[in-house]
């Protein structure tokens, strides 16, 4: 008896294992499923990189959305882009230009302006300081040391050139439009559609607000007297290189004639040589005939850079549309084919210039003015000149009024000199879009305000000082941000951060 209940029990354990077999036999098929499923959706659509987060339904199925997109490469965008990321913030550049770099470092503008207030105190603030202090110690002054800083600062910031911008979408929002989403073409001819919490506009031919409803910004048309004149731009320039120069020469000479008055008498006003820069010359330069009528040479404006080099920020080009390819293609070809005679010419009337020779060129041009489009607030001349500062301040500015030559204004106009100015967050936020921003040339400023906010450090403090903003202020969009809401930021941005701001 008690081996037959020992043998049924024996059955019955038998039974309940064959059982838990077949349940297991189920699972792992399940689960093979799940997991050959997920690689099968892993395949036909891949994941986000670890700089995107995926967006919502209204962006569609093939839509990545950023917390900032930046169309372009120019050093201001980058330093806005830097500082969100800094705050953890999903940030892409997206550059129409076939190489990174915009004008500091494909087009070699390394001839840089630095604001002051009226007792010479330099006002630059923030991530570009670095820049102008190597500048100024002469640490960097080549093309090698400006790309070093450049790229310092691009470090790890996802980056696409070579884009085109498609079409763009924009909506109703509360009181204004919003722009939502966009459609670019890469390089290799793909279609890609994006989508940004904000976005900036950081090239110097309206790549973006170009295809926006936007009112424009007279600009030096408005200076002629009479109306109905079509747009008018200050000139570009060609960076011209040159190599074997003997500065110490440049500089002996122009000393043994001194007194100013003679110097000036002799060689044109505004004439002066250091160890560092020469400008002027006028006496000399401008009897110089180009052999095309779109280029003009000016006063030297020339940057030693150390063993023989200088650059020369002097060969103006008119009537250059820098959002068509073939204008700027042209103008560069142009300028190329007339260097060596203005190498000929320097050789023979410039002192140190005797045994000089060409050093190379620089992809891309100089473009000091272009298109700009109504701001929240547009920056006037009696706010620049009368150094008015505001409560939505994210720059402090200073520089004299100058504005460049047109073919119309040949020799240029200056406004006069300038102390420390504020530059509000309105002049740099679109008019008629609540989440577009704008940097660098783009600032939204009346021609004669633009002569003095356009140059790099005013505007590159702006920028980083938004980029900041955007990472630490989200629970509002910018617009919405008050006065005191700018007590409590002016406050961070001092403490954290060494940025001074308040009026």
């Amino acid at each position: 008896m008690q081996e037959a209940r020992q043998g049924k029990t024996f059955i019955s354990a038998g039974g309940k294992l064959q059982q838990y077999m077949k349940m297991l036999k189920v699972c792992l098929r399940a689960i093979v499923a799940l997991i050959t499923a997920a690689l099968i959706v892993q395949w036909i659509v891949p994941y986000p990189s670890a700089n995107t987060v995926e967006a919502p339904a209204t962006c569609g199925p093939h839509c990545i959305r950023y917390d900032v997109v930046v169309i372009g490469s120019e050093i201001q965008g980058v330093l806005l882009a830097r500082a969100a990321m800094k705050q953890g913030l999903e940030v892409i550049i997206l550059d129409p230009r076939s190489k990174p770099g915009g004008e500091l470092t494909v087009g070699q503008m390394h001839f840089l302006d630095e604001p002051n207030d009226k007792n010479k105190k330099s006002l630059v603030q923030g991530d570009i300081k670095e820049l102008f202090d190597g500048f100024k110690n002469r640490s960097i002054r080549k093309a090698s040391e400006f790309n070093r800083y450049y790229e310092k600062m691009i470090k790890n910031i996802p980056i696409q050139s070579g884009i085109e911008i498609q079409s763009v979408k924009t909506i109703n929002a509360k009181k204004e439009k919003s722009l939502q989403s966009m459609t670019y073409r890469s390089k290799d001819g793909r279609k890609h559609e994006i989508q940004a919490r904000y976005w900036v506009e950081n090239t110097d031919f309206n790549a973006l607000t170009g295809k926006l409803d936007l009112k424009r910004i007279p600009g030096m048309e408005s200076l002629y007297s009479g109306t109905g004149h079509e747009p008018d731009y200050m000139a570009a320039t060609l960076m011209l290189r040159f190599k074997k120069v003997d500065w110490r020469k440049l500089h002996q000479t122009v000393l043994e004639d001194y007194p100013l008055t003679n110097v000036k008498k002799k060689y044109g006003p505004n004439t002066y040589v250091d160890w560092n820069i020469a400008t002027g010359f006028s006496n000399i330069m401008g009897k110089y005939k180009s052999r095309d009528p779109q280029l003009v040479l000016r006063g030297m404006n020339t940057l030693d850079q150390r063993h023989g080099e200088v650059i020369m920020n002097a060969l103006l080009i008119y009537d250059v549309n820098p959002a068509d390819s073939r204008s700027v293609d042209t103008a560069i070809r142009k300028a190329a084919a007339e260097a060596p005679y203005v190498l000929d010419y320097m050789r023979a009337n410039i002192p140190g210039f005797a045994k000089a020779e060409l050093n190379g060129y620089p992809e891309y041009l100089y473009i000091r003015d272009f298109n700009r489009f109504e701001t929240e607030y547009v920056l006037q001349y009696e706010d620049v000149k009368n150094g008015r500062m505001f409560w939505d301040n994210v720059s402090i500015g200073g520089y004299p009024i100058d504005l460049q030559a047109t073919r119309h204004i040949a020799k240029g106009i200056g406004f006069g000199k300038t102390d420390r100015y504020g530059m509000p967050l309105r002049s740099f936020m679109l008019k008629t879009y609540d989440n577009v921003l704008v940097t660098g040339k783009n600032v939204g400023a009346s021609i004669k305000a633009y002569g003095s906010a356009r140059i790099m450090p005013n505007t590159a403090l702006a920028a980083q000082t938004m980029g900041i903003m955007i990472g630490r202020e989200k629970d509002k969009m910018l617009k919405d941000l008050s006065q005191a809401d700018f007590r409590r930021i002016h406050a961070y941005l001092k403490k954290d951060y060494g940025i001074v701001l308040a009026p």
